[in-house]
């Protein structure tokens, strides 16, 4: 079966790999992205992360989705046009798919040759499916592909993805989605929930390193894809819960002082000092449904677990 491909990323309103790095490691303290973490490595080693014992977002996120989607599909209605932000391998977006039935499925995600496989492994299993892939990075304002914006749109952003943005910057994400889509159009939303920090700082820190791998993978892909003689193997991966932040933060470490070079840019690392390359925050079931309702999307419902770790929210957008 044949995937119709669109190439969004000219058009999308986003800066590169090489920009965003020289920027970021010439900041005060050093940051990069975590978009960047998802070349074909690091979303191989993000699908392994969510096998791990320790993480508990994506079995309990597909536990709620399996129990919710007859729900789900009675919100959404039937044949409705299904849109996956960040597709990665595609696997959740599965327990929608018998449920809904929809009419067409739109995969978006910014790893074209990830997207691309994922997309055509459903299209092999799902022979009734018209299914579509969208190399855009969704983190910015977008356009649905023609033929997407009817049927009132059911846009899938699973994962508690939106945990990636500082609040100022998941509002105005969410402010982008509600432009992207009609009223009356629908936001299903992963979202992790504030919990012991225990359980939270073992989610990021799994015993087989998984994390720290997919962690050092971005500096990997700096080494491979920009000119640089930065040394993965000396950094370490340090995560931990920011209780005032209500957060997970992950860095590099480095242990040693030293100097790396990206292109012709030099940058000094002080002992110690860290490259810090992802926030994940945890929010209430209540505080996200204000956040929501503040970038203009009314809650119609929501599903917890027992031990209220995650939420899936479905949102509905008004005028």
């Amino acid at each position: 079966m044949t995937v119709h491909f669109h190439d969004q990323r000219q058009r999308a309103a986003c800066t590169s790999l090489r920009e965003e790095t020289l920027a970021g490691f010439a900041a005060d303290p050093k940051a990069v992205p975590p978009k960047f973490f998802y070349d074909r490595r690091g979303s191989e080693l993000f699908e392994a992360i969510c096998r791990q014992p320790e993480y508990y977002p994506t079995r309990t996120e597909e536990a709620l989705l399996a129990r919710a989607a007859h729900d789900i599909a009675e919100i959404a209605g039937r044949d409705a046009n299904l849109v996956e932000l960040g597709s990665g391998a595609s696997r959740k977006v599965r327990l929608l798919l018998e449920a809904l039935h929809p009419a067409s499925y739109l995969g978006i995600d910014i790893s074209k040759d990830f997207l691309l496989d994922s997309t055509q492994r459903l299209a092999n299993d799902y022979p009734w499916l018209d299914v579509h892939a969208a190399c855009a990075d969704f983190s910015q304002p977008m356009a649905l592909p023609e033929g997407f914006d009817g049927h009132h749109p059911l846009a899938f952003f699973p994962g508690s993805s939106i945990g990636n943005f500082d609040p100022e910057d998941a509002q105005r994400f969410l402010g982008n989605i509600h432009e992207l889509l009609p009223e009356g159009g629908g936001l299903l939303i992963g979202v992790d929930l504030v919990k012991d920090k225990d359980i939270l700082e073992a989610a990021y820190n799994d015993e087989a390193g998984v994390t720290a791998a997919f962690n050092r993978n971005l500096l990997e892909r700096i080494r491979q894809e920009l000119d640089s003689d930065i040394d993965p193997s000396r950094f370490e991966h340090h995560a931990f819960y920011n209780e005032g932040a209500s957060r997970i933060e992950m860095h590099l470490i480095s242990p040693q002082a030293q100097q790396v070079r990206i292109e012709e840019a030099h940058f000094d690392f002080a002992a110690g000092e860290s490259l810090h390359t992802e926030n994940s925050y945890k929010y209430t079931a209540a505080s996200f449904r204000d956040l929501a309702g503040s970038a203009g999307f009314d809650t119609v419902a929501t599903w917890t677990d027992p031990r209220e770790l995650f939420s899936v929210h479905y949102l509905q957008r008004v005028a």
